[in-house]
This record gives C-alpha cells, sequence and structure tokens, in this order.
C-alpha cells in the first residue's frame, strides 16, 4: 500500500512559490565527512519550532502588508534573530513552521556550521505560501512526502458544537519522511494545522486534518510496523490531558486522534505527548496579546505546539525543554512561539 500511495504523493501537482524545494534526501556535510559512515548515535535533539513567517523571498505581501515584517530589512532581521536561536539550542534535527522554503533553511544552516541538510516540500497553502520543513544532520533514508487525501467533517464523535452544513479538509502544511537511527527506524511527521483553537468551524476543520494525520500513521504502520513514529508541529490546539500552563482545554479531538486516542483508528497505536515530562508552569509555547496591550503577560500564554512520540522513543527521553529565553512584546524580532526540545539517549 505504502508503495502506491508514495507514486501518488510525486504526482501530485506544487504550487509555484518564489522560493524552492529539497525534499529529495542529500547528503549533508556531516554525512560527506564520515563517507557515509555514521558512528552509533548515542544521544539526539530533535525540536520544533514555529518561527513566524520565516520568509525573505517576498510572496503574496510577505514581506510586506500581509505578515508580522513589513519590509525586507525587518524580514532579513528576522531571520538574523532565528539564526541566533537555531544556534544555542545545536539540534540534530528541527522542524519548522511558517517557513517560505529552503532559501531559508540553507542560510540558517551557513550561519550554523552548515553540518545540515535542508528538507522541504511544498505545501498547498497558496494564501500564506508558508510551508513546513527540516533542518536535519542525519540523512533522510526516503523523500519528503505529502497527501492530498481530505476528510469529510465534522467527524464521526465531533464535540465541536459545530451546526454548519459540513465539508471537507485536507492538510496544507505538512510532510512526512523516514530517518534510520542506529537500527531503529523513527517516522517523523511535521504539521501546521488550521488556527484559533476556539473557533467552532476550524475545530471541525482541524479534526479533518487531524484524521488526515492519522490516516498516514497507519499507512506508515501497515508498511512498517517495527517503524517508531514522531508528530510534531504547531497543532493550534490544546492537549487535554496534557495542561499547559493557563489551564486551557480543547473543544476538539484533534491532539486525541493525533495520539490514538480517538478517531477512525482509535486504539490501533499510541502516542505520548513530551510535555508530559515538564513542569505544568513551562508549558507554553504561544504568545496571543489578548488584550492588545502589546506587552506579554503570563495569562496570555498557551501549548498549541507538540511534539508526539511512540511509546519506545518516549521511554529514551532524556530530558524536555521549552526554550523561553526571550520576551514577547510587540515590535519584537523573535518569534511568537517558542521552541521545545527534546534529548533522547540510545
Amino acid at each position: 500500500m505504502f508503495s502506491i500511495v508514495l507514486s501518488l504523493f510525486f504526482t501530485y501537482t506544487t504550487f509555484a512559490f518564489n522560493d524552492t524545494q529539497c525534499n529529495v534526501p542529500a547528503a549533508s556535510k556531516k554525512y560527506l565527512r564520515s563517507c557515509g559512515e555514521i558512528d552509533y548515535i548515542s544521544d539526539l535533539r530533535i525540536a520544533q519550532y514555529n518561527a513566524e513567517w520565516l520568509f525573505t523571498n517576498e510572496y503574496n505581501g510577505c514581506p510586506g502588508s500581509s505578515c508580522a515584517w513589513v519590509n525586507q530589512s525587518e524580514a532579513e532581521t528576522h531571520l538574523e534573530y532565528v539564526k541566533k536561536i537555531v544556534n544555542d539550542i545545536q539540534p540534530d534535527i528541527i522542524n519548522f513552521c511558517e517557513i517560505e522554503g529552503c532559501d531559508e533553511l540553507n542560510e540558517l544552516s551557513e550561519y550554523i556550521n552548515n553540518d545540515y541538510g535542508s528538507y522541504l516540500i511544498f505545501g498547498t497553502d497558496t494564501s500564506t505560501g508558508q510551508n513546513v520543513g527540516i533542518l536535519s544532520n542525519q540523512l533522510p533514508v526516503s523523500p519528503m512526502m505529502e497527501t492530498s487525501n481530505r476528510v469529510n467533517y465534522p467527524i464521526p464523535g465531533s464535540k465541536c458544537g459545530y451546526t454548519g452544513s459540513g465539508g471537507s479538509q485536507g492538510v496544507s502544511k505538512h510532510y512526512y519522511t523516514r530517518f534510520k537511527i542506529n537500527e531503529l527506524y523513527i517516522h517523523m511527521i511535521g504539521v501546521h494545522f488550521l488556527a484559533y483553537p476556539t473557533d467552532v468551524t476550524r475545530c471541525v476543520e482541524r479534526e479533518a486534518q487531524a484524521q488526515v494525520i492519522q490516516n498516514i500513521i497507519m499507512s506508515v504502520l501497515t508498511e512498517y510496523p517495527e517503524d517508531e513514529i514522531i508528530v510534531l508541529g504547531d497543532m493550534n490546539d490544546f492537549d487535554g490531558e496534557v495542561l499547559d500552563r493557563n489551564q486551557n482545554k480543547p473543544i476538539s479531538m484533534v491532539l486525541d486522534i493525533l495520539k490514538g486516542n480517538s478517531g477512525a483508528n482509535a486504539g490501533l497505536y499510541q502516542l505520548k505527548n513530551v510535555a508530559e515530562l515538564v513542569e505544568q508552569s513551562e508549558r507554553y509555547t504561544d504568545w496571543w496579546d489578548s488584550n492588545n496591550n502589546c506587552i506579554s503577560s503570563m495569562n496570555e500564554f498557551s501549548m498549541i505546539d507538540h511534539i508526539l512520540v511512540s511509546d519506545y522513543l518516549f521511554e529514551k527521553i532524556k530530558k524536555v525543554e521549552f526554550y523561553h529565553n526571550y520576551s514577547e512584546y510587540c515590535g519584537k524580532y523573535d518569534s511568537d512561539h517558542y521552541p521545545i526540545i527534546v534529548d533522547f539517549r540510545f
């Protein structure tokens, strides 16, 4: 089944953005220096980061009036801030949301130490031009793939309270790919779902998006039952089991579907939120200026970015950190999101 789906992905039409995509694995300089023979990996650091409109090529008014950076100079300054954050984190693999393309990934790689490969496949969000992609010093063993599949909403059992006529929804910003870490195969799925956690219409659309991703997970596990799974990204929703700092609770089943607790394949697999291993007071990844005073207060933070992992990987976690090393306020050049960092010990 997986090979059939794979062939469909490569015939799937991508849209012409003002940037480049890099979905086929290309060895990083670190990999080339070792002549393809990578030593046993005992530690692996994976990070999730919504970098907030990381665009250096103009697309549909960004940089400009349609995003946070009003001109090219501001966009370049923002990129410099992101470079410093990533350099500070020093991840082995980092997933970016709200990134334009491989031009930005390559700039980040060159700034840090040029040991990273850039991987990104264009999605279908032609309104914003945003994509999800990764920098990795580990070489993927498969190209980045995506699906054009859609799911009807409201899904069975939805508790969103939606009373509309229904429709269908796909995931315009996502990918999945496969890594081999020592003798362990890991499928990584990066996502960026629709915004507004408390909006009823977006709630049912996001549940449909979560079901699309759950279907990918089941396709992967059908083909590769021994593979481990990581799902990470900006889900734009709360976790009702692992509450954030301000105890925000979801009106959707999005996280439950992704974890395998709900949805069409409920009970057939299980993922855990790495935030379980962090003090609740530290569980926040996003600032929303709810009172529009341009000054952040702790009641304005929430956790809508997540890293979910399969049981085996959860047991291999050495440390989880929510990186809060910069302030949020209007006019800042850092992102309005914070990175999540997970250290694994094998």
